[in-house]
């Protein structure tokens, strides 16, 4: 029997790229969710023209990582066995999620996590990322892995396959960009199978706001590593050192 598949997609003021990312979509995935997080740009309308999709709505924009929670939370409760996250402003390659899905069963193997790595393989087109975002994505995914025994070459990449019974082991309290580093956190403390899958580094919008401070990225950097330490202190592993990742870090 073929698993239940559901992708998600988080969406804040995305009323432009909504309808041609469903429409790409819909093509690779038999059941669709959209967590619109309190969007005010016209992107609620867009939904409502869309047919056959599940649409989870927040009243108010609350992040990133709330809007990853509620379709977590909907993936377990509509008992589905695969959970595919993919972003909706056209950084994800919706023709991957069959491949994506099928990873966390590949090969007689059985993997909780199956998470999109941009900097695992090289691929023609493959866009310049920002300076200060690349040396952030690495001074903490180089953190993570010496801290929590991982392996990992991109720690923030929204592009995942998840086995839905897992996602009951993840209590996501981080609710906005820095969610997948307590994610991350918590998997390791619970043993979770975590292998990344290769695809394409796109960005379409570098002047993407994190909001307030943490567009400064030196505050960003800082809270990333608050947000890690206090998941490692609940957790009881060590907390991150100043040797942990790069000079960055410092």
């Amino acid at each position: 029997m073929s698993p239940r598949i559901l992708t998600a997609l988080p969406v804040y003021n995305e009323a432009a790229h909504v309808p041609g990312v469903l429409a790409a979509v819909r093509r690779y995935s038999p059941e669709i969710l959209v967590i619109n997080d309190g969007s005010s740009d016209g992107t609620a309308e867009a939904l409502s023209k869309e047919a056959d999709i599940h649409v989870v709505t927040h009243s108010q924009n609350q992040g990133y990582g709330a809007a990853l929670r509620s379709a977590f939370n909907y993936a377990l409760n509509d008992d589905y066995d695969v959970l595919v996250t993919i972003d909706c402003d056209g950084q994800h390659q919706p023709e991957l999620i069959p491949e994506l899905a099928a990873a966390l069963f590949a090969d007689g193997e059985e993997w909780d996590i199956i998470s999109g790595s941009r900097y695992l393989k090289h691929f023609d087109g493959d866009s310049l990322p920002p300076a200060d975002r690349r040396r952030i994505n690495m001074d903490i995914t180089n953190a993570l892995n010496k801290r929590l025994g991982l392996h990992l070459t991109d720690g923030f990449c929204g592009f995942k396959a998840y086995r839905v019974p897992v996602l009951s082991m993840l209590n996501v309290t981080e609710l906005g960009y820095a969610m997948p580093l307590q994610v991350w956190v918590q998997a390791a403390a619970n043993g979770l199978r975590i292998k990344e899958f290769p695809v394409p580094l796109i960005y379409l919008d570098e002047t993407r706001s994190f909001g307030g401070s943490l567009d400064d990225s030196k505050r960003r950097l800082e809270h990333y590593r608050s947000v890690i330490n206090r998941e490692l202190a609940a957790v009881h592993f060590p907390a991150l050192e100043t040797d942990d990742c790069a000079a960055g870090c410092r």
